[in-house]
């Protein structure tokens, strides 16, 4: 069918080629690129003669939108699937702009020297590439990607109006590690340690890092502490999904992780300032990931399962409706088909998906788009089906009710009416 090239070769970027070499009728050949060409090398032998897919290597400094041009031309992919840091993004999509090639990526542009991060950068590029003729596919990974596409899902299938929406993310490993992030470190806490905020009527309401605390029960990995955080794919939902009242993002921590971060935030370790050490500037936080074990390491020590997905309260034939969509996917699985944990796959599996879709034309539509924008749905689960051992649960808020009592819904800050579900039922 065609060619992509992949810019990054961590934890993502392995399990996305991974899943290329499976649809090898699609990807017929793979260019991986990367800072460090030994990573994609490593990674190309351990793939070579177990697919189809033909696979090269590359050196790219993604920092640098002349050498991603001149790769882009050399190897003139069908599309450029960005794995790379999010810091990156705006330099990719330059390239592609510049030689007419898609893009997709799993993250939102993050500028490096301040802890934010919002779509409006990007956004920005609309009308650039709507005029070069090209797709530009944000965040398909899973929270934002899958979290996105389970929202159009239950519009399309299950509501004519959402009101409310819940994403709740779950990590349920344990690597053993004191301390260890299961995504890239600096990016997982820069996320942390910067205020959190939802979308509530029409405006976003600001609060203080790890302020909102919950505690919920999830299926397959039990009760865990839950915190809101400030999400991108809140932003493209509030104005993609109608009727929207508030949104919301909640991850879970154990208290080890939160122990650990309180610490290394009290003595610096989680600055983005530069600081002087003999005689070089440093980043405190680059240093703290240089330390920290490479969440690429954890596959085989992690053990668990991870459960993410939405909760969502709005209507259906004129009656009040509650309806959770979710996924769970098991570590040890994970790591027993490509040699990752279940964070790096359930983002890596979306990643591949999204390419694949503008890949075969499916998603072809000139512009910057989120993936709710573009979603097919029969033909996107399908794909995440056909392609993942993960499992995708669906439940009405009665038949959960029902069946699981409280533990489903295991607090009234969700505001599930028993009376009105119960009636659902």
């Amino acid at each position: 069918m065609g060619k992509v090239l992949i810019v990054g070769c961590g934890g993502v970027a392995s399990v996305a080629v991974h899943k290329c070499c499976q649809n090898s009728e699609v990807f017929e050949e793979i260019c991986l690129a990367s800072r460090t060409k030994s990573k994609c090398d490593a990674l190309k032998e351990k793939l070579e003669g177990t697919t189809k897919t033909k696979i090269t290597t590359a050196q790219v400094d993604a920092d640098n939108v002349e050498e991603l041009i001149a790769l882009i031309e050399k190897e003139k992919p069908d599309v450029v699937l960005n794995l790379a840091l999010p810091y990156q993004d705006l330099t990719i999509m330059d390239a592609c702009l510049a030689t007419k090639t898609h893009y997709v990526d799993t993250a939102n542009y993050e500028p490096e020297d301040t802890a934010k991060f919002e779509y409006s950068w990007q956004w920005a590029y609309r009308e650039r590439f709507e005029k070069a003729g090209i797709t530009a596919l944000l965040g398909s990974g899973f929270d934002p990607g899958v979290t996105s596409v389970f929202s159009a899902y239950a519009l399309k299938h299950e509501f004519d109006e959402i009101n409310y929406i819940d994403i709740l993310d779950c990590n349920g490993g344990d690597h053993g590690y004191p301390f260890a992030t299961n995504f890239n470190p600096e990016i997982n806490i820069r996320e942390v340690s910067a205020k959190g905020s939802y979308w509530e009527d029409g405006k976003w309401v600001e609060t203080e890092p790890m302020e909102i605390k919950r505690v919920y029960n999830f299926d397959g990995v039990g009760e865990k502490d839950m915190y809101l955080l400030h999400h991108e794919e809140i932003e493209s939902l509030a104005l993609n999904i109608p009727g929207i009242k508030r949104i919301r993002f909640f991850m879970t921590f154990g208290q080890s992780y939160l122990t650990h971060l309180k610490c290394l935030e009290n003595v610096g370790m989680t600055s983005i300032e530069p600081i002087m050490y003999e005689g070089k500037e440093i980043i405190p936080l680059q240093f703290l990931k240089a330390v920290l074990p490479d969440p690429s390491s954890l596959g085989p020590r992690t053990k668990g399962k991870t459960n993410i997905g939405c909760i969502f309260q709005g209507k259906k034939d004129g009656k009040e409706k509650t309806y959770q969509l979710y996924n769970i996917c098991d570590h040890q699985e994970c790591y027993k088909e490509v040699g990752s944990q279940a964070v790096a796959y359930t983002t890596g599996v979306p990643a591949m998906i999204g390419a694949m879709m503008i890949m075969t034309g499916k998603w072809n539509k000139p512009g910057v788009h989120n993936i709710e924008e573009l979603i097919q749905i029969r033909l996107w689960m399908r794909s995440y089906m056909g392609t993942s051992m993960d499992r995708i649960s669906q439940s009405s808020a009665g038949g959960l009710m029902s069946s699981m009592g409280k533990e489903v819904v295991s607090t009234p800050y969700f505001v599930v009416d028993e009376a009105k579900t119960a009636s659902q039922s």
